[in-house]
């Protein structure tokens, strides 16, 4: 049978003279003529319309990513940082609005720039001198961090907590972990519409386990659990100190803000694939406030149901999932209970289907503009039609971060890294269209509009989540097994090593080298896109530079 791909990109090759002239760039954003360089590289870009991804599969795909571990667990810490039950369900209320206001900012930005790319495409139209530096930032962050290595473990740990196996750590929980992102992998570039079907199943199976714990809540709180009632509703706002909560001051409410949104980290994957989504200003418009808003209300509700049925002290001090403890003390030791493992893991391998998904097309995206290392390799979309070299880039480094570290604080510490500098990056997005809409030179139109104090929400946002973790906790400064201020002076660093990478690459080794590579990307008649690399020796760009 015909590859139905193949009749889309076959006909590319032999019609690259037909298409309309585009502008072309060297590294340092000069124009070059229409004659340079030697073509180095040819890639056609065509994908099928049933290979596109609808309002349900966009849902789906931010949902998968949003609902990890965190709703299962996060909410034991978040109460033993508060010691209110009030004040702990009003942050992830809270958290809910904060994340909607973001939402909006990225909103604005993917309808006016409906392509791949995510933050790439964002910051390259605000801060477009010079030219590259924040693509080569945003590149060196994504690849670097832009790893499934925490979900992919936290696979493994509770595929080993499911059969019993008595040390749910180590090297057999890296091993499933292991498996796990190469099973993702595979099925993303071998199979794509296989990988979305499963992304959208695991994604209707996270909000069934939601609605469950939501409604036994709602049984709890009229009488049907199996321990006495926790009076948790009782004076729900006062700020207590007990036995293994509260008391923590000022930090330890900033510190359970900061963990609650980091919970919802995620409502941004469909901006990262808007090149793969059908009439992708409608689907996002549709899918992103629906996927938001929907999580929002069922992490809310299942704080209420854990706060029903789970005394205060054996919530801040549980050290097996929240969710765990909640179902034991509504239905005993029953299979609902003890197959809850299993539920969390499957929840784990949802969340890298949707983040290797989206990181690939991102990391597409980047080699296209000729920013990595080998760019025509990690930008092919050979043999599958898939993005298949970016997905084994996003395998590389995850199992490069899943094998290398010892176990233990610095193992943890590279795992949790990759939260920080996206507070950076989110600040920078949110100041750039401050700038865009209020300085008519740039002509800057969307069909989305964010009104001023929702973008000034969430600069601020990330700013407290930038600055937050240089202030010193009240306790230990080595309580995680490394001072406080490792965290985000590390995440700065990835952030300057960006820096470092856009001198070398635009300056240092196009001088080695004796030559820059050009790249161009335009759109032939039937609408594909097509990415050329040329090499253009030194000499020969100067001379062809236009003023």
């Amino acid at each position: 049978m015909d590859d139905p791909d193949r009749k889309v990109t076959e006909p590319l090759l032999g019609r690259v003279n037909s298409e309309a002239a585009s502008e072309v760039l060297d590294s340092d954003g000069a124009r070059l003529g229409p004659s340079y360089g030697t073509l180095a590289g040819l890639e056609g870009y065509a994908l099928p319309e049933s290979r596109k991804i609808g309002v349900t599969g966009a849902v789906f795909l931010i949902l998968n990513k949003m609902i990890g571990t965190g709703i299962f667990s996060t909410p034991s810490s978040i109460f033993a940082s508060t010691g209110s039950v009030g004040i702990s369900l009003l942050l992830w209320a809270v958290a809910g609005l904060l994340t909607l206001s973001g939402l909006s900012v990225y909103l604005e930005f993917g309808l006016a720039i409906p392509r791949s790319g995510g933050e790439k495409n964002y910051l390259e139209r605000v801060f477009r001198n010079p030219r590259y530096l924040s693509t080569s930032v945003f590149a060196v962050q994504m690849i670097l961090l832009g790893f499934s290595a925490g979900n992919s473990l936290a696979f493994g740990r509770y595929v080993l907590l499911a059969v019993g196996h008595p040390l749910p750590d180590g090297w057999p929980a890296r091993g499933i972990a292991i498996l796990c992102i190469t099973f993702v992998v595979t099925l993303h570039a071998t199979l794509p519409q296989w990988g979305l079907r499963l992304t959208n199943v695991l994604g209707v199976f996270k909000v069934l386990v939601l609605l469950v714990i939501v409604f036994s809540g709602f049984a709890a709180l009229a009488g049907h659990r199996l321990v006495p009632d926790p009076h948790n509703f009782d004076n729900m706002w006062a700020i207590e100190k007990g036995d293994g909560y509260g008391g923590g001051g000022a930090y330890a409410f900033a510190t359970a803000l900061l963990q609650v949104v980091y919970s919802y980290k995620g409502w941004e994957n469909a901006n990262y694939v808007l090149g793969e989504l059908k009439n992708p200003q409608r689907t996002l418009s549709i899918a992103a406030p629906i996927a938001v808003v929907g999580v929002t209300i069922l992490y809310v509700l299942a704080n209420v149901a854990y706060f029903a049925a789970i005394p205060k002290a054996d919530l801040a001090k549980s050290e097996v999932i929240v969710a765990g403890l909640f179902f034991r003390n509504v239905f005993g030791e029953s299979a609902a209970a003890r197959s809850l493992p299993a539920f969390v893991a499957l929840s784990n391998i949802g969340n890298v289907l949707a983040v290797s998904f989206a990181h690939s097309r991102v990391n597409q995206e980047l080699a296209k503009e000729g920013i990595l290392p080998y760019s025509p390799f990690w930008a092919s979309n050979k043999p599958f039609n898939t993005p298949a070299a970016s997905l084994l880039l996003h395998w590389i480094v995850t199992v490069i971060v899943l094998v290398a570290p010892p176990p233990g604080p610095a193992y943890n510490f590279i795992v949790n890294l990759y939260t920080y500098p996206g507070a950076w990056i989110n600040a920078f997005v949110a100041g750039g269209l401050i700038y865009l809409q209020f300085n008519k030179s740039e002509n800057w139109t969307s069909p989305w509009h964010t009104y001023l104090p929702v973008t000034v929400i969430y600069l601020l946002l990330n700013a407290f989540l930038a600055i937050t973790p240089f202030i010193p906790p009240n306790s230990d400064w080595n309580a995680d097994g490394y001072p406080y201020y490792a965290f985000p002076l590390v995440g700065c660093g990835i952030l300057l090593l960006g820096v470092v990478y856009w001198v070398l690459w635009t300056k240092v080794w196009p001088r080695w080298g004796g030559y820059v590579v050009a790249t161009e990307r335009s759109v032939d008649d039937y609408g594909v896109e097509v990415v050329r690399y040329r090499k253009v020796p030194i000499q020969k760009a100067a001379a062809l530079r236009e003023d």
